[in-house]
């Protein structure tokens, strides 16, 4: 799959390439804010990205959201900006592993789209032909996860990091908790300002938590630090110094996006309507099913259910319960952020009702990053 199209030549590029792969999950905008800060620390960042599909939202659909990016670049210009600005993020090519192309559309009718195997070699495939030095894999876990247990997760890592090491690659996979949105914003441009709020020192703590960690994994691996504890203070400066966002302004720029939107993210898209959907009952959340809430993004237009869908880029809605917050009665879990073309409101609201179960105390609290695997 590999060599049936083109594989990337970067070694004219000085410096190590490293990119970050997530199995996808919801409200999962890391690499938006993970590129610019390993390369503001000096990591050469190519990154090929996907579009949403299902429950997942896609790194593309919100990168896309910025007026004016462009995801669609040539191969040079591809080289020419990892070379000078650090990090450049664009979609898969047709000259890019097209045999994986042919095989991931047989198999949603083969029944095989769970095949951790045929999983593997679709993502390692496109990886591999970027040109990359090491990855760092993130697979997630939990109910918004496509791998919902952690076995199935540790086998898929430990698949996908025996191909790159057989390859000749560095390769590091953390499994990370998916039992709930990652963040509170799920949809593109929600996420692009969440992003940029993360970039400026706020954000909310998960959200910061998984993208210092993945990002540290991608100095360690490209050298940039001698070992994780520095590496986390190195991510953790370029958030406070604010190089991390300056990068993504000047990303931004060279990718031919608007710029102004990072200075001011209320330039981005906007939904004409908003509302809230109240808990039913008074409790402690014990668990969120986040692959609802991904559909419940979907229907409102944030994302896709067949591959020809059109995404708007303003839908989506913010989560305000996460597990172990006390609600009352009424109390908001989310606002709706709703454009012209939605599912009915009563089936969006029931659904979002729907993803939560309460109980009468908390449940006991569960680590971000469940495991590390080299």
């Amino acid at each position: 799959m590999l060599r049936s199209g083109d594989v990337l030549d970067l070694s004219d590029v000085p410096g190590a390439k490293v990119d970050k792969h997530s199995t996808g999950g919801v409200g999962d905008k890391v690499s938006l804010a993970l590129a610019p800060l390993a390369a503001a620390c000096g990591v050469k960042v190519p990154m090929i990205s996907g579009r949403g599909l299902g429950h997942t939202g896609g790194t593309l659909d919100k990168l896309e959201a910025i007026p004016g990016f462009r995801v669609d670049l040539p191969v040079e210009t591809f080289r020419a900006l990892v070379r000078d600005v650090g990090a450049c993020l664009v979609g898969q090519t047709a000259r890019l592993a097209p045999a994986d192309r042919r095989l991931y559309a047989l198999r949603d009718v083969t029944a095989t789209v769970e095949s951790i195997p045929l999983i593997a070699a679709s993502i390692m495939s496109k990886k591999l032909a970027e040109g990359i030095d090491a990855l760092v894999l993130d697979v997630k876990v939990g109910s918004g996860a496509f791998m919902k247990r952690l076995e199935d997760a540790r086998t898929l890592a430990r698949t996908l990091a025996a191909i790159g090491h057989g390859m000749g690659k560095r390769v590091t996979a953390l499994l990370t908790a998916m039992d709930q949105p990652l963040g509170r914003a799920v949809g593109n441009a929600l996420e692009v300002a969440e992003t940029v709020e993360l970039l400026r020192g706020g954000g909310p703590a998960d959200l910061r938590e998984v993208t210092v960690e993945l990002t540290a994994e991608m100095l360690l691996l490209g050298g940039a630090a001698p070992g994780p504890a520095e590496a986390r203070a190195r991510v953790a400066r370029a958030i406070a110094d604010g190089s991390g966002l300056a990068k993504l302004e000047e990303i931004v720029a060279a990718q031919g996006g608007d710029p102004e939107v990072i200075r001011d993210p209320g330039r981005l898209p906007r939904a004409p309507r908003t509302w809230d959907v109240p808990a039913p009952a008074a409790g402690h959340v014990v668990a969120i099913d986040a692959e609802a809430i991904g559909l419940a993004a979907v229907s409102l237009g944030a994302g896709r259910a067949r591959v020809e869908d059109r995404v708007d880029p303003a839908v989506g809605l913010v989560v305000h319960a996460k597990l172990g917050d006390r609600l009352e009665r009424g109390t908001p879990l989310c606002t709706v952020h709703e454009g012209d073309r939605s599912a009915p409101r009563a089936a969006i609201s029931a659904r979002l009702a729907a993803a939560y179960t309460l109980g009468a105390s908390p449940p006991p609290p569960r680590p971000l990053v469940l495991e590390r695997l080299t």
